[in-house]
């Protein structure tokens, strides 16, 4: 199994650490109470209109009788109570900060999914890039449930210690060895890119209703186009958090930029500011950098 260590700067909030070290040890934690069930609700009946209107997935995979709607910035105010919450952020960052400057949205999606809906097939979100597996995380989702959670309605699946160097090879999947925790509106579950989940079958007579919020590497390509949802007309009316969290913020060395500058400048309603590019380099760089210019002022 990773094991995972601390962000560069050490800091830690004690009161992650459970949630932290369950997360490293089982792949997956549950945060109750981490917001209070009336935003939950608030945020369900701005999504009512748009499950109302939004078609049924294609494909076995997302579910026919499944609806999904992206942009959730766009569709609820309340969204950014999710998306910026301060201590899944410290998490996410305690697990993704390793490999990255700076995390991002993956992906904010709200799913309902219909009495009758079979079980999703069991993955990792983490196979969605095609990068090494087993040696870092690429990414933490929270999925917070805006209908109560539990077994008969399709609550999530995991697989306790289904992640890190587990998640190699080709194991068989058991089924009995799944839990599907029960969850109110107002609690999140947590789980890594590689922890092998997956939506249950829903053999209530109601529709069980959910939020996924994603968090990835910020130098990887995010499920979701950010700058296509989220483009600077809107982006500009986001909180400085949102915004970052939502891309316009650059990503060493100068990835992600806009004329070589950081993507933000673009919020500020006044582009003649602009400057030329500028230099955002990875420490490595900039020595090799240095010391090639020392080099150069050398007399021969």
């Amino acid at each position: 199994m990773v094991q995972f260590q601390t962000p560069v700067d050490g800091a830690c909030d004690p009161a992650i650490i459970p949630f932290v070290d369950q997360l490293v040890r089982d792949g997956w934690c549950i945060m109750p109470d981490a917001l209070p069930a009336p935003i939950i609700s608030r945020l369900d009946d701005d999504l009512a209109e748009g499950f109302d209107r939004a078609p049924y997935c294609r494909g076995p995979f997302y579910g026919e009788t499944t609806k999904r709607l992206g942009r959730l910035p766009l569709r609820s105010v309340h969204s950014e109570a999710l998306i910026c919450h301060a201590r899944i952020l410290a998490i996410v960052q305690r697990f993704l900060g390793r490999w990255c400057d700076h995390v991002q949205l993956n992906t904010t999606q709200a799913i309902a999914i219909d009495p009758g809906a079979p079980a999703q097939a069991p993955h990792r979100d983490q196979d969605m890039f095609h990068g090494p597996k087993g040696e870092m995380e690429y990414l933490l989702n929270v999925i917070w449930p805006l209908t109560p959670f539990q077994p008969e309605n399709g609550g999530t699946r995991i697989w306790p210690g289904s992640h890190g160097s587990a998640a190699l090879g080709e194991a068989p999947i058991h089924e009995e060895q799944a839990v599907a925790p029960v969850l109110t509106p107002g609690s999140a579950l947590l789980f890594l890119g590689s922890t092998l989940h997956g939506a249950g079958a829903n053999r209530s007579a109601s529709v069980r209703r959910a939020v996924v919020i994603g968090y990835s590497l910020g130098w990887l390509k995010p499920y979701e186009n950010p700058w296509l949802a989220y483009p600077p007309s809107v982006a500009r009316r986001f909180s400085s958090a949102l915004a970052a969290l939502a891309g316009y913020i650059q990503h060493r060395p100068n990835l992600g930029n806009f004329e070589g500058q950081c993507p933000s400048k673009l919020l500020t309603g006044r582009p003649e500011l602009m400057t030329g590019p500028e230099d955002a380099l990875l420490p490595a760089q900039a020595e090799m950098v240095e010391a090639y210019c020392r080099a150069q002022q050398v007399p021969g």
